[in-house]
């Protein structure tokens, strides 16, 4: 009886674990479950960003400063993508506005060894500086939106 305790709560501990690693969809996010590995997904990704032409200004991973404490945990990435054009054109409409800048794509390892890949869609990041009068940010974060969804979708699609 004892066992059969043990292992529904090792199981539901377990399930519990691989929800909350899970990156839901929210508001303004773009969320895109892969069969890729996290290593394959984190390759993938920054060859689309290269492809589109757009710089790969910041990369921190929580799994390799934990693996170079003797910790593991699963892997965890955020990548800043973003170019100088963009910027100068940031900066144009709203000067606050270009703290957001580099805008982030996030790669998670999922508990069966697949990765996710999500990111605020630039027009949301950049929603708060809307009320400013930055009519141009508004464009900018909709011609944004639609290079972060190519880079997303080369990253994600199977070839």
């Amino acid at each position: 009886m004892y066992r059969i305790l043990f292992g529904i709560v090792v199981v539901l501990a377990s399930l519990s674990a691989a929800a909350a690693s899970t990156v839901k969809p929210r508001d303004g996010w773009v969320v895109i479950d892969t069969r890729q590995s996290f290593s394959m997904l984190s390759e993938r990704l920054e060859a689309a960003v290269k492809a589109e032409r757009m710089g790969l200004v910041t990369s921190a991973s929580a799994s390799e400063g934990a693996k170079a404490a003797g910790f593991l945990i699963p892997g965890n990435r955020v990548i800043g993508v973003f170019r100088n054009d963009f910027a100068r054109r940031t900066l144009a409409a709203n000067v606050a506005a270009g703290i957001e800048a580099p805008i982030r794509f996030y790669i998670t390892e999922n508990p069966d060894g697949t990765a996710t890949l999500s990111y605020k869609k630039p027009s949301f990041v950049f929603g708060p500086y809307l009320n400013d009068g930055a009519s141009q940010l508004k464009s900018l974060g909709e011609e944004l939106d639609g290079v972060f969804a190519r880079i997303a979708d080369a990253a994600t699609t199977s070839k």
